[in-house]
């Protein structure tokens, strides 16, 4: 069965730091593009991050360019968001997603809470 479960999501002031976690099971870790969306309410899910099954090539979304970094882990089949400065509009629940290469099934997290407030 597979399982994609998010941590690390909180209250943080503006310009602080989250790194969020997203631990799988159950899915070929290495056979599998990650990525992270948000959403808010009332609003469309919206893409933040992408890494490809191997780890190469990474893409965000204009909002996060240069704050956000994702990266994974193979030995942990666990992979990050590590989200620096963050602002305002940050505020969002961070989903995880896993596809696998060449298929078009999609896995998701439960979601994880990020608010940045002061």
């Amino acid at each position: 069965q597979v399982q994609l479960v998010e941590s690390g999501g909180g209250l943080v002031p503006p310009g602080g730091s989250l790194r969020l976690s997203c631990a799988t099971s159950g899915i070929i870790f290495n056979m599998h593009s990650l990525a992270w969306y948000r959403q808010v309410p009332g609003k469309q899910r919206e893409l933040v991050a992408t890494i490809d099954s191997i780890g190469r090539r990474k893409n965000y979304a204009d909002s996060v360019k240069g704050r956000f970094i994702i990266s994974r882990d193979s030995d942990k089949k666990t992979f990050y968001l590590k989200m620096d400065s963050l602002k305002p509009e940050d505020t969002a629940v961070y989903y995880c997603n896993a596809k696998r290469d060449g298929y078009q099934t999609l896995y998701w997290g439960q979601g994880t809470q990020v608010t940045v407030s002061s």
